[in-house]
């Protein structure tokens, strides 16, 4: 059992609450900045453990789904105390795995802290049970939501923190009542380790049921697949690329009974820039692209890789000011060396295709350092070949050069499913151009005006998700409130005796729920 001491880099698998390291493949995380091998030793979970953590999974969510919302709320806040009190070590041990700046982890460390603690708060509420109640003279039917059962949660590679152990996934699916495994990304496991650590204290504290959380550690994606295919298991969170999403759904629907994937898989991002915008502000604009291209080495899902326009001397001397304002921004750290000679390959195929590199002053890269690059299509060129649609992971944004308007929708038209969709306007064309903005509205799970699309806010409104090939599922978002819907389903209770009933459909209202009563709401007791 762990003490309340401060945490160190575990690599050890963890069990419910058993300390584990059966298996025979041992690993090692890399520092890019440094450009060697981290000191940690880590083991890869065996077939046995995952078994023992799948198990473990399925007896305790009879124990911690039943409990109520405060006990699970009281869990994830200790979380956060966990956390915050080994904050120094996280830290360091996120920047040695990730190349990424003290600052950017310590804005990660805070969003996902604000995550917990908002999750918290949902499962204190309930009110995600959404409980709706008809009566009539022949029929009393209630309907409520209910967790599914264990979850497995994959790490995020360019969100140690965020994305991954304690992540938005993790904590939407505890805060309803799911126990969640977790198998680790192998480029951060220290981080991971160390925030898997934070809930193991956290649950031995709140009295959780043994298997409420487990951590697996993994190097060759064995002990993923092996956790897709379980059972057990009855959903997955996924934010990575779109060969490892589609690989999961795969594994998934390969099953005896099979379950849903809810893979974020990336996006280019598509940023529509319309004429007279930049005639007025075309500087301004482009030095905020600029920085939204290279905000984080551009390793973000948001990242805006796809600019569209049409060809006029003012959208000619924007592509200049971008290029200018790209190569007074510095080279970043990306995540691993192999992220690096990717990012370099999909750039060099970007020009074997025939977009245009354009450069200006731009520095050579050093090892695992990205220089930003922008390239050039026609709009026809970009329309006829899919391979230019591809994402690019890194700094990296594709200008598209349309004729006129008819060749500008017909290719909005035939963009793949996004994340997010940006229109630069001023407030006439929005008039002008309904007929494009409508059709990038059914592209993207977010539309943003005036804007760039890194950031991404974690409130009630958000909707990050998209249609495929962006996600599995446009309809469930992995950021904000409704981030717990991925882990619920509704069951319809008729003609029950109220002591039978769950909580929220109960005639007292002891949560004091909103409900819907015979299409009113209200929070009165029936």
């Amino acid at each position: 059992m762990m003490t309340k001491d401060k945490m160190g880099v575990l690599g050890e698998n963890l069990i419910g609450y058993e300390n584990s390291s059966e298996g025979e493949l041992k690993f090692k995380t890399f520092n890019p900045l440094l450009n060697e091998e981290n000191p940690w030793i880590f083991c890869q979970a065996s077939s046995k453990e995952v078994e023992r953590a799948a198990k473990k999974a399925r007896e305790a969510f009879p124990t911690f789904s039943s409990l109520p919302g405060s006990r699970r709320a009281a869990f994830l806040e200790a979380i956060a105390l966990e956390m915050e009190t080994n904050r120094e070590t996280i830290l360091e041990t996120y920047v040695a795995e990730s190349g990424l700046p003290v600052g950017r982890a310590e804005g990660e460390f805070a969003r996902t802290l604000g995550q917990i603690n908002r999750f918290a708060n949902i499962a204190r509420t309930g009110q995600w049970a959404e409980p709706i109640i008809d009566i009539t003279d022949n029929v009393d039917i209630r309907k409520t939501n209910m967790p599914i059962g264990p979850i497995v949660v994959f790490g995020a590679s360019n969100f140690p923190l965020a994305f991954s152990t304690a992540g938005g996934d993790t904590v939407s699916a505890f805060a309803v009542g799911c126990p969640v495994l977790v198998k680790a990304h192998p480029m951060h496991s220290g981080t991971s380790s160390l925030v898997a650590q934070a809930i193991f204290r956290a649950a031995r504290e709140t009295e959780m049921p043994d298997g409420t959380f487990s951590h697996l550690l993994d190097w060759d994606n064995s002990v993923g697949e092996a956790l897709v295919k379980h059972p057990e298991i009855q959903a997955v969170g996924f934010t990575g690329s779109l060969k490892g999403g589609l690989a999961l759904n795969r594994f998934s629907q390969e099953r005896e009974n099979p379950i849903p994937v809810f893979a974020e898989m990336g996006s280019i991002n598509p940023v529509v820039v319309l004429p007279k915008i930049i005639e007025e502000q075309g500087l301004h604009w482009a030095t905020a692209l600029a920085g939204s291209i290279n905000l984080g080495a551009g390793q973000f899902c948001t990242n805006p890789g796809l600019l569209i326009g049409i060809e006029d001397s003012s959208f000619t001397t924007f592509i200049d000011q971008l290029a200018d304002a790209l190569s007074e921004q510095k080279p970043s750290c990306m995540l691993h060396p192999k992220i690096f000679e990717t990012y370099r390959r999909s750039v060099d195929r970007m020009e074997q295709l025939g977009a245009i590199v354009l450069h200006r002053k731009q520095s050579d890269e050093t090892t695992n350092f990205a220089v930003p690059r922008l390239v050039k299509v026609p709009g026809a060129m970009f329309t006829g070949n899919v391979e230019l649609h591809q994402e690019v992971f890194g700094p990296f944004s594709m200008v598209v050069c349309c004729r006129d308007k008819e060749e500008l929708n017909k290719l909005v038209a035939n963009l793949e499913g996004q994340l997010t969709g940006t229109i630069l306007a001023n407030k006439e064309e929005l008039e002008t151009y309904a007929d494009t903005i409508a059709s990038l509205q059914s592209k993207v799970g977010r539309l943003i005006f005036n804007g760039v699309p890194t950031g991404v806010e974690v409130c009630s409104a958000m909707q990050h998700g998209g249609p495929y090939p962006a996600t599995t599922d446009s309809r469930f978002t992995s950021v904000g409130d409704d981030a717990v819907k991925r882990w619920i389903r509704p069951v319809a209770f008729q003609n029950w005796p109220d002591p039978a009933l769950p909580a929220p459909i109960q005639n007292d209202n002891p949560l004091n729920l909103l409900r819907k009563f015979n299409g009113d709401y209200t929070s009165q007791r029936l």
